[in-house]
C-alpha cells in the first residue's frame, strides 16, 4: 500500500515540475513582451540603451532594442529571437510580434490553470492562426507597384513610429525609389536589399538626405597638389594591387651605408612607380579606386604626384567588401596585376568629382550618369550626429523591407489596430462552430490579439477599454477599415488617412508568435548541461 502511494506521489511530483517550468517561462517571456510593449505606434516612447562599450544608443526599433539586451532566461532569448525572424522575413512589425507573443503567452497562462492539456492548447493555436491568416488574405486589397502613392502610403504608416518620422516626407520617397530602382516591378518577386548602399554623412541635417542614381563614396578624393578633383566622360579603373616600393614577404632591414646606393634605390622606386603609372594612363584611365591594402601601402605621395601630373582622380582606401557592388554599379572589373589592366576592364560615368556637403566642410565623391548595369542605388543620409544618423539608417532600411514586403506579397491592409479587431471578431464567430477544448483556446487567441490595438490606445493616452469596445462595436456592424487615430485621439477609417501596411507584416507576425508560443508550451523540462 506504501509502495503505491510513494509512485502516485512521484508522477504528481513529475506533472508539477512540468507545471513549474511552464509557468517560469511564461513569466519571462511575459517580462521580456512587457518591456518593448511601450514602443509600439506611432506614439510608442523610445529605448535609450548604453551598451557595454559606453556608447549611447537611442531606439524604438523592436528588433534592435531587442538584440542590445542582455537577456539570461532561455525562453525569453526565443522572443529575441522571434523579433529577429519577423525583421529578416518582413522588415517591419519587429514590437508587434512580440507584443503579439506576450498576450499569446498570457491566454496560455489562464488556459493552463483550467486545467487544458498545452498539447490540446498548441493545436488549437496553429489552427486559429491559420484562420487568421485567412481571414487577414480576405480583407486585403491587391496593390501595384506601379502606384507610387499606395507604396509611400505604406512607407509613412511604417515610419510614424520612428525616431526620424517628422522626415518621413523626404525618406518615404527615397525609401520606395530606392527599391523600384533596383528591381523590375513587373516581374519581381523579391529584392536584395545589398543593392541599395547606404551611405552616412555626419553634418547638415536629414533635411540634407537624398537618393544618388550612382554612386557615393563617403570621403574626398585623395590628392597631392595639382590633382584632378572633377572628371568628365570618366573612365574608371579599381585596381587590387598597391602603387609602392615592392616588400620582401619576410620582415627585415636593408643597411645602406653608401650614398649613391642610397640614390640608386629611390631612382629605381621611383622608375618602378612611374612605370605602374604609365600603364594605367595607357589603358584610357582617368579615375582610379585603389583597394585598402594590410601587407604594405596601397599608395604613397610618390604615386599620387605622378597620378596628379597625369589629370587623374583618386580615390583611396576601397574597402574589400565594397568591391562587388562597386563593379556591379559602374560596370568594371576588379585588377589585380598591373599588366592585366585594359580598356574594357574599365567602367565609365558622365561625371565624377567632390562635392561639399552642405552644412559642413566635408567632401564626398560622387558618380553620376552611370550606366548601371547591375540595377544599384545609392542613399546618402546626412545629420547632426551619430546617434540621429544611426537610427535613420535604421528607419530607412525597415522602410525598404516594407516595400519588399508588398514585392513578396502584392497585398495591402488598413493598420491603426483595424485588421486584429477584424480577425479577433470573426476568429470568435468561428470558435462558436468549434466544439470541446478547440471553441475554448480559439476564443482565447482572438482575445490575445486585440492587445495591439489596446497597446496603440494606451500608448497614445487614450482610454483604451473605450477605445477598443468602440472598435469592436463599428467592426461588428460591418464597418472593416476603422482602426485608432492617434493623432485625433479617437476611430476613423484608416483608408481616408492612409493608414496602410503590407498584408505580409501581420500574417508573418501571428504565424512565427504562434509558432514561438507553440514551442515555448510544449517545453516541460530545463536542463542545464555543463
Amino acid at each position: 500500500m506504501a509502495m503505491v502511494a510513494q509512485q502516485t506521489g512521484e508522477t504528481l511530483q513529475e506533472r508539477s515540475k512540468g507545471k513549474d517550468v511552464r509557468l517560469s517561462n511564461i513569466i519571462a517571456s511575459k517580462a521580456v513582451a512587457t518591456a518593448i510593449r511601450t514602443s509600439l505606434g506611432p506614439r510608442g516612447m523610445d529605448k535609450l540603451m548604453q551598451l557595454p562599450s559606453g556608447e549611447v544608443l537611442i531606439s524604438n526599433d523592436g528588433a534592435t532594442i531587442l538584440s542590445k539586451m542582455d537577456v539570461l532566461h532561455p525562453a525569453a532569448k526565443m522572443l529575441v529571437e522571434l523579433s529577429q525572424s519577423q525583421d529578416i522575413e518582413a522588415g517591419d512589425g519587429t514590437t508587434s510580434v512580440v507584443v503579439i507573443a506576450g498576450a499569446l503567452l498570457e491566454a496560455c497562462g489562464t488556459l493552463l490553470a483550467k486545467g487544458i492539456h498545452p498539447t490540446s492548447i498548441a493545436s488549437s493555436f496553429v489552427r486559429a492562426s491559420a484562420k487568421a491568416q485567412e481571414i487577414l488574405e480576405d480583407i486585403a486589397t491587391p496593390v501595384n507597384l506601379t502606384e507610387r502613392e499606395s507604396l509611400i502610403s505604406a512607407v509613412n504608416t511604417c515610419l510614424s513610429s520612428k525616431v526620424v518620422s517628422q522626415n518621413s516626407d523626404l525618406l518615404a520617397p527615397i525609401a520606395v525609389d530606392s527599391v523600384l530602382g533596383v528591381i523590375d516591378p513587373k516581374t519581381a518577386t523579391n529584392v536584395d536589399l545589398r543593392d541599395i548602399r547606404m551611405v552616412q554623412q555626419i553634418g547638415g541635417t536629414i533635411e540634407d538626405s537624398e537618393l544618388v542614381n550612382g554612386l557615393v563614396f563617403n570621403k574626398g578624393s585623395t590628392k597631392s597638389a595639382g590633382g584632378a578633383s572633377q572628371v568628365k566622360d570618366a573612365k574608371i579603373a579599381l585596381i587590387q594591387f598597391c602603387l609602392s616600393a615592392p616588400k620582401t614577404d619576410m620582415e627585415n632591414n636593408v643597411v645602406v651605408s653608401d650614398y649613391a646606393a642610397m640614390d640608386r634605390i629611390l631612382r629605381d622606386e621611383r622608375k618602378y612607380i612611374l612605370q605602374l603609372c604609365k600603364k594605367i594612363k595607357k589603358s584610357g584611365a582617368n579615375v582610379l579606386l585603389i583597394q585598402k591594402s594590410i601587407l604594405r601601402d596601397a599608395y604613397n605621395e610618390l604615386s599620387l604626384h605622378f597620378l596628379a601630373k597625369m589629370g587623374m582622380l583618386v580615390v583611396t582606401d576601397i574597402e574589400r567588401t565594397d568591391v562587388e557592388f562597386i563593379c556591379r554599379t559602374l560596370g568594371c572589373t576588379p585588377i589585380a596585376h598591373a599588366d592585366s589592366i585594359t580598356a574594357d576592364k574599365l567602367g565609365a560615368a558622365e561625371h565624377v568629382g567632390d562635392v561639399v556637403m552642405p552644412g559642413s566642410g566635408h567632401k564626398v565623391v560622387k558618380f553620376t550618369g552611370v550606366k548601371n548595369p547591375g540595377k544599384t542605388m545609392t542613399v546618402l543620409l546626412r545629420g547632426s550626429n551619430e546617434l540621429i544618423l544611426a537610427e535613420a539608417n535604421r528607419s530607412v532600411h525597415d522602410a525598404q523591407c516594407v516595400v519588399r514586403s508588398l514585392v513578396k506579397k502584392r497585398f495591402m491592409i488598413v493598420g491603426g489596430g483595424a485588421p486584429e479587431i477584424e480577425v479577433a471578431l470573426r476568429l470568435k464567430e468561428y470558435a462558436l462552430g468549434q466544439t470541446g477544448m478547440d471553441a475554448y483556446c480559439m476564443k482565447a487567441f482572438a482575445d490575445a490579439l486585440e492587445v495591439i490595438p489596446y497597446t496603440l490606445a494606451e500608448n497614445a493616452g487614450m482610454k483604451p477599454i473605450e477605445i477598443v469596445t468602440e472598435l469592436r462595436k463599428k467592426h461588428a456592424e460591418g464597418v472593416v477599415g476603422d482602426g485608432i487615430n492617434v493623432k485625433k485621439g479617437g476611430i476613423t477609417d484608416m483608408n481616408e488617412i492612409s493608414v496602410l501596411q503590407p498584408l505580409l507584416v501581420s500574417t508573418s507576425a501571428i504565424g512565427l508568435a504562434t509558432e514561438t508560443v507553440c514551442m515555448i508550451l510544449k517545453v516541460a523540462d530545463l536542463i542545464l548541461v555543463a
